[in-house]
């Protein structure tokens, strides 16, 4: 028997092709005989079904494996809410690029089968938490797999900020933000800026400018176990956003304070048994084979 028997999914519900791979995935459960849970937002755009629905909280106490078919945003949307209950996620890729979710439409039945049966590789991700203080007083938080992003919100004006890492300070910047970054976000937004790629297995956090003021600054790498203040500098006009995987923004003001740390719950990422880093990124980076 299947160490999976309660299935969740979830899917991107204004997709179309999602929401057919969503069907062909329910029918091959159910042949299976396997219990299954639609998030509450996917079962409306499942119609005409006798599927167990559930809210995505409830999910992660419900199931044993929850299944995402859609892009990558679909993922760490779910990553976010369901890391607290270490339930694994599996994706199906039903999005463009798909670093995160790895098994093609066409492949449903063969991988996910393989999954169930045992053969998979389960990766541990840790994902970052955020909290913004005004006057002493938490004003705003949020938690990321990919990247907390500093930028200056509405209006293309640099900003200027401190930053500080384990209680020391590290500069003053000014620039059009900042993206701290995890493992899994060093392939999105601050692979873009300049950032290295790292690999997932990797216990560290990368720090990229964004269009910085000055030709010294780079991208810095520093462990994973450390604490990041960010202090909002006076001589801004806009006012900065800060975001958690492109979410739960924040408006942030002068002098407010910005602290960014590992979350104390990992993610658990499962992938087919024949998951391999770096042919993804030759695949989704186009590097010469």
């Amino acid at each position: 028997m299947s160490e999976f028997q309660n299935i969740g999914l979830i899917g991107r519900t204004e997709s179309e092709s999602a929401v057919i791979s969503l069907r062909r995935l329910m029918a091959f459960l159910e042949r299976g005989g396997y219990s299954i849970v639609l998030e509450e937002e996917t079962a409306s755009a499942v119609v005409d079904h006798n599927t167990r629905v559930s809210s995505k909280d409830k999910l992660g106490e419900l199931c044993d494996l929850v299944i995402v078919v859609g892009g990558d945003g679909s993922l760490l949307a779910a990553a976010r809410a369901l890391a607290k209950f270490s339930v694994p996620l599996l994706g199906i890729n039903r999005g463009r690029l798909g670093f995160l979710t790895d098994i093609t439409p066409d492949q449903v039945e063969k991988k996910v089968g393989e999954v169930l049966s045992g053969k998979y590789m389960a990766e541990s991700r840790f994902l970052l938490d955020m909290s913004v203080s005004r006057n002493g007083k938490v004003v705003g938080r949020g938690s990321a797999l990919n990247d907390v992003v500093l930028s200056p919100g509405e209006f293309i004006r640099m900003i200027e900020f401190n930053l500080y890492i384990d209680g020391q300070f590290v500069y003053t910047q000014r620039s059009d933000g900042l993206i701290i970054s995890t493992p899994t976000g060093s392939t999105a937004y601050a692979l873009s800026g300049g950032g290295p790629i790292m690999h997932p297995k990797l216990d560290a956090i990368v720090l990229v400018p964004l269009n910085p003021h000055t030709l010294s600054s780079r991208p810095i790498v520093v462990e994973g176990s450390s604490e990041f203040k960010i202090i909002i500098g006076e001589h801004n006009i806009a006012k900065p956003y800060i975001t958690c995987d492109g979410h739960d923004q924040v408006v942030t003001e002068v002098g407010d304070t910005i602290r960014i740390h590992k979350k104390p719950h990992r993610l658990t990422l499962i992938h087919p048994i024949d998951h391999n880093f770096y042919e993804t990124c030759r695949s989704k980076l186009g590097w010469l084979s």
